[in-house]
């Protein structure tokens, strides 16, 4: 009986201790750092090609859900690429200035991303850096990268009106002291004084090792504003490193961190991730990759980082992931210029997290809480000095079953409150008001790329406009812009870059894609004018455009070169050794990766065509039926071939990569029909497709 009544005693204790209360005081309003914001990237991979095409309202309602204050994410931070002509994850976007000398402002759609989301909140901490840059600039560490980036920031304040709060040195590309040197000092002396500068952006194990250096070198130390690293959620920083940077009076910053999760379990990471950088690392400002997914579902990371899927701007359709509210939860409750209260900044005994931070302009908080980690329910008893409000906490809360819902206000004047946590929840209190789980009523329905579709470029009647982008167009590398027919009369687009870019990633064939990877029966024509050297070809049944590292088609091409050799290509995605273009680094991280098939590409077919030439326009035509692939230029059959490796996939253009240059071809009058099996669908309707800008003066 004794020992029996022994355990019985013990489980009880158990019992209790795992249902007490925590207990967490705060005395010192003072000790805590600036919240530099919470965000994500824009970019760092093409990220909103299809975003831009979305007609209205949609567009706006996109862009109201993300950035608009007090209604969805209401994101406190954003960091932009600045584009640079080649791949960067899901596809390349349009570099301001494509070679020296060449300043465009107006190329692409990144200054008009900036632009709404910066109207819809004038206080948004506006970030950027490059993954990419032009072969002009030599190397990302020139000083011709130095230009490169002061011409950007021009352009942004000259052109668009918008200034951004800080610069990054590049993403993922290691560390050089001597650039931030040459960066701030130029800065300075060019009218960016204002703007900070951070480095480096990397990811890994050695990602913050530049910091001994800072520690030695006074001059470094004094050009970077911020450090800056990735992924602190994976690999936290440590307390050594946190003590040297926090000395010599730096803000640390998350550049980038993955939460690449589904559902609530997204929302709830998202929180954690949040929560974590700061208690774990001290950092002050963090960004997630990346914000809206305007990319097609077949591209790389199509889905899972993001807040929101963009993906149909012919229909309108958009769709919400649980991912949003999670940001909101910390977007809708506080802003950048808030203090971090360290004492109410804690890991929960019951598992789990919280932050807190006041407004040091009033006497407002709020409390940010997560529980995944929790396995039952606890109990928290915050106690609060004064100089804290006493008004009630308003309470909103997300679990699996709902996200981002109102509880019952929390009333503390005594200057304390108990709240009872479940598991699996997210909660954020404050004493601020104006919260809202904002939505919109009338998002159309999803509906099937247009069959067929036609577009021969010339209702872009002012290029500049549209960012020199056509709709639906997806550049995976390469830009293929909006410009006047050569011979002068009409309009089309051509694959402008003409030199290997500083890739962030391996290169491969300058390619654009577009439609439908469920389809199967097809044909997709263009016409093609080769200036002299060039290859163009037209592209079907594209079922992968890589892993976001490396962007090798799985699919069928057929290409003409200005001698008349016309040849058709299976292309199996990841290039045998001896094929891969890049420098050996890149090579060896493309060799080691294990989820990437290797395959390369197989000529199925080849022709010679005669009374072919460059500086001729020539149509063609590549169909699909079955296991049945044939080609035509200029309405004659050239070649076939059978194959079933691929039976159904997208459709694209493509300017094939040589060795010592890359093609610049023209395309126009763009068309995509069905055939056997696939089905015609609804035409495409335009009418509330608008540019992007306005006309320059």
């Amino acid at each position: 009986m004794k020992k029996l009544s022994l355990l019985t005693l013990l489980l009880a204790l158990a019992v209790g201790a795992a249902n007490a209360t925590q207990i967490i005081r705060i005395t010192n309003l003072q000790q805590g750092k600036r919240f530099d914001g919470i965000g994500a990237v824009n970019g760092g991979g093409a990220t909103s090609v299809l975003l831009k095409d979305y007609p209205e309202p949609q567009r706006s309602q996109i862009m109201d859900l993300v950035f608009k204050p007090m209604f969805g994410a209401s994101v406190s931070a954003m960091l932009v690429e600045v584009p640079g002509d080649g791949n960067s994850t899901q596809g390349s976007m349009p570099s301001h200035s494509h070679y020296r000398g060449d300043n465009n402002f107006m190329r692409g759609y990144i200054w008009w991303v900036m632009r709404e989301a910066h109207k819809r909140n004038p206080q948004l901490a506006l970030d950027a850096t490059a993954w990419s840059s032009p072969a002009w600039v030599g190397s990302c560490w020139s000083d011709d990268m130095v230009d490169y980036y002061i011409a950007w920031m021009q352009g942004l304040r000259q052109v668009h009106g918008m200034e951004l709060d800080a610069l990054g040195c590049h993403n993922e590309r290691g560390w050089n002291g001597d650039f931030a040197k040459k960066m701030r000092k130029a800065m300075n002396e060019r009218g960016f004084k204002e703007v900070k500068l951070h480095g480096f952006g990397n990811w890994g194990k050695s990602k913050l090792d530049f910091v001994k250096y800072m520690q030695q070198d006074k001059e470094l130390a004094d050009a970077l504003d911020a450090v800056c690293a990735h992924t602190y959620s994976e690999i936290p920083i440590s307390q050594e490193q946190r003590t040297a940077i926090e000395a010599m009076g730096k803000p640390i910053w998350n550049s980038e961190d993955h939460v690449y999760l589904k559902g609530f379990n997204c929302l709830i990471s998202i929180v954690k991730c949040f929560n974590e950088n700061y208690i774990v690392s001290g950092a002050t400002r963090i960004i997630n990759w990346y914000d809206i997914a305007g990319v097609y579902p077949l591209e790389p990371y199509s889905q899972d980082p993001a807040m929101l899927l963009a993906r149909e701007p012919w229909s309108g359709h958009y769709s919400l992931r649980e991912a949003l509210w999670g940001y909101a939860h910390y977007g809708q409750f506080s802003a950048v210029g808030w203090q971090y209260i360290d004492q109410g900044c804690v890991k929960l005994e019951g598992g789990g997290s919280m932050v807190m931070m006041r407004n040091p302009a009033t006497d407002d908080y709020s409390i940010i809480i997560e529980t995944k980690d929790a396995k039952s329910a606890q109990s928290v008893e915050v106690r609060l000095p004064k100089g804290l409000s006493r008004k009630a906490l308003c309470v909103w809360m997300s679990n699996a079953q709902e996200q981002f819902v109102r509880q019952q206000d929390i009333s503390q004047k005594s200057g304390h409150f108990t709240i009872t946590l479940e598991p699996g929840t997210v909660y954020s209190l404050s004493t601020t008001t104006g919260q809202q789980k904002g939505s919109f009523t009338d998002i159309p329905a999803s509906a099937p790329f247009p069959l067929p579709y036609a577009d021969n470029f010339d209702q872009y009647t002012q290029p500049s406009t549209w960012g020199y982008l056509p709709r639906y167009l997806a550049d995976i590398i390469g830009a293929f812009e909006l410009t006047t027919r050569p011979e002068g009369q009409g309009q089309c687009i051509r694959q402008v870059v003409g030199e290997h870019t500083l890739s962030w990633a391996p290169e491969w064939h300058h390619y654009t894609i577009l439609g439908d990877s469920a389809w199967r029966d097809y044909e997709v024509s263009a016409d093609v004018y080769l200036t002299p050297g060039d290859e163009a070809g037209v592209m079907g049944r594209l079922c992968d455009v890589g892993t976001g590292y490396g962007v090798w088609v799985k699919g069928y091409y057929m290409k003409l070169d200005d001698q008349g050799n016309c040849t058709l290509i299976l292309s199996r995605g990841k290039p045998d050794p001896k094929e891969l273009i890049g420098d050996a680094e890149q090579q060896a991280i493309i060799l080691a990766r294990k989820d990437v098939e290797i395959g390369g590409e197989y000529t199925l077919a080849t022709a010679k065509v005669p009374d072919i030439s460059s500086l001729q326009w020539h149509n063609l035509r590549l169909r699909f039926i079955g296991d049945q692939i044939t080609g035509y230029i200029d309405g004659k059959e050239v070649l076939s071939a059978t194959s079933d490796h691929y039976k159904k996939g997208m459709a694209g253009l493509i300017a094939p990569l040589q060795k010592k240059r890359v093609c610049t071809p023209y395309f126009d009058n763009l068309s995509i029909t069905p055939l056997g099996s696939s089905k015609a669908t609804q035409p495409l309707d335009t009418k509330d497709h608008r540019p992007l800008y306005q006309l320059r003066q």
